[in-house]
């Protein structure tokens, strides 16, 4: 069987059955990196340890337990993996090997996943493209197109099959714009959900997964925040918490609590739930434009929900003008704080620029902290209505050209990136769950994801209704990278 494609849930389940080493899978999946990745960039670095380490958890007494058994994980270059570097697609970073994981890698390891590699990503995150100095991720869609960013590897890279799902994050919308422009799901928890990065720019920042599946994408969420209910989640929009006896937790060593595998996939439709679902294809202030077919699929997706029993609203109210000025003073003072303490002749010139800029804000104290404290406060919870979720287009224009815009100014990169992912950012600045699904294909040759919120602890929601979409409207791969 060739395991490159397949699934999380259903490689780890042959794994655990005993039908498949999970050193195969492994091997299989290298060899697909190695086959494909040339042209995409998704990774900065593919860890040739990888097979022994398939080799050891092949070994692990408690095989028949673990969740992600075999699984083969890309895991962002801002994440820490025992062993290797961590250098935050940045050439000014320390080049010293991570003494241990960041706590969510060692879940996943814990989890019986094998960290591959480690993707490609922006300098230090900051915008929402994918080339650095070590190579300009491309959209596997069209190689001329960005993949999106600042996860952008993570998305690529399960978007061509190279592995079924990533670790990477989202700060203003980091994981959900790559989604989005791949055509994969992703999904950003909402605060203490996941163990966060280490600088998490000051709580706008959060760890979460992309995968192919819902049922992976699920999956992947219960092994990060180390609970197990949200496994199957997916299958009713509500925590699930497993039928099998308790087992002992891989998550943590002070953690009493067990796990039980998930059962069989079954459809989205065995679980049913009622919602109450808003949708709106314009969201964005007066004078920010979105692209009619991404309205048109926000339309469709809320038309699929209601044909499964959802109560759906149309939200026709536009997001407050003073929230798209706070949201971008936010990015930029973060910026500048990202910057700091790295050498200046080492960073990239975008990198000098929006550091600059954000420093500037805050000696101004034009940070956007005031009008954090207001949509988080108050703002989001009264624009948002008395909905359970909200459906929006994810991005307002299809992906820009993979240029090398690390090599530009301050006024290119932030006007391009606030034209076609000003969408996302808003969810950061209160701290919401949100995700992006992909629904459609554009008429220029790219995906279409719209973006589900929900408030705080919406999280298995967000995974049910991502199911019930999935199932009318299923994923395909881009041209070329298989079925």
């Amino acid at each position: 069987m060739i395991w490159a494609g397949k699934s999380a849930v259903e490689i780890a389940q042959a794994v655990r059955h005993g039908e498949a080493a999970p050193e195969t899978v492994v091997e299989e999946h290298l060899c697909a990196i190695a086959e494909r990745d040339p042209k995409i960039k998704a990774f900065r670095l593919v860890r040739a340890r990888a097979v022994e380490e398939a080799r050891a958890v092949r070994k692990r007494r408690d095989l028949a337990d673990l969740p992600l058994a075999g699984v083969p994980v890309a895991v962002k270059d801002n994440l820490a993996v025992a062993g290797e570097t961590c250098r935050l697609g940045s050439g000014a970073t320390s080049d010293a090997p991570a003494a241990e994981d960041h706590p969510a890698v060692a879940r996943l390891r814990a989890a019986g996943a094998v960290i591959v590699g480690l993707t490609n990503m922006p300098e230090l995150g900051l915008v929402g493209f994918g080339d650095s100095a070590y190579g300009t991720v491309r959209n596997p869609w069209d190689l001329s197109r960005t993949a999106g960013g600042s996860s952008s590897g993570s998305a690529a890279a399960v978007a061509a099959g190279m592995v079924p799902i990533a670790l990477g994050n989202d700060g203003m919308g980091s994981l959900r714009i790559p989604g989005a422009c791949c055509g994969v799901l992703a999904l950003k928890p909402g605060p203490g959900v996941v163990p966060p990065p280490v600088d998490d720019w000051d709580g706008l920042t959060e760890n979460g997964p992309v995968a192919w599946s819902v049922a992976d994408l699920s999956l992947a969420l219960s092994v990060l925040a180390a609970d197990p209910g949200l496994a199957e989640s997916w299958r009713t929009g509500t925590r699930t918490e497993p039928v099998r006896p308790m087992l002992r937790s891989i998550w943590a060593e002070d953690d009493d609590e067990g796990w039980a595998a998930p059962r069989t996939i079954r459809a989205a439709e065995d679980g049913l739930f009622e919602l109450r679902v808003a949708y709106a294809p314009q969201p964005l202030p007066v004078g920010m434009a979105v692209d009619a077919e991404f309205r048109a699929a926000v339309e469709a997706a809320a038309e699929t929900l209601r044909v499964a029993g959802h109560t759906i609203v149309e939200h026709p109210r536009r997001l407050p003008g003073w929230l798209g000025p706070a949201t971008v003073a936010a990015w930029l003072a973060r910026s500048g704080a990202a910057v700091q303490g790295l050498d200046r002749a080492r960073l990239e010139r975008r990198s000098r620029a929006l550091g600059r800029a954000g420093r500037l804000l805050a000696r101004l104290t034009l940070d956007g902290s005031k009008g954090r404290e207001r949509w988080r406060g108050y703002g989001a919870d009264q624009w948002f209505g008395d909905a359970d979720v909200l459906i929006t287009p994810t991005l307002a224009a299809v992906p820009p050209r993979a240029d090398r815009w690390g090599e530009r100014g301050l006024l290119r990169n932030v006007l391009v990136n606030a034209r076609y992912a000003p969408v996302t950012g808003p969810w950061n600045m209160c701290g919401w769950p949100a995700a992006t699904v992909p629904i459609a294909t554009h008429s220029a040759g790219v995906p279409i994801g719209v973006q589900l919120i929900a408030p705080p602890g919406g999280e298995t929601h967000l995974l049910g209704l991502a199911a019930q979409l999935a199932a009318r409207h299923p994923a395909v791969r881009p041209p070329g990278y298989g079925s």
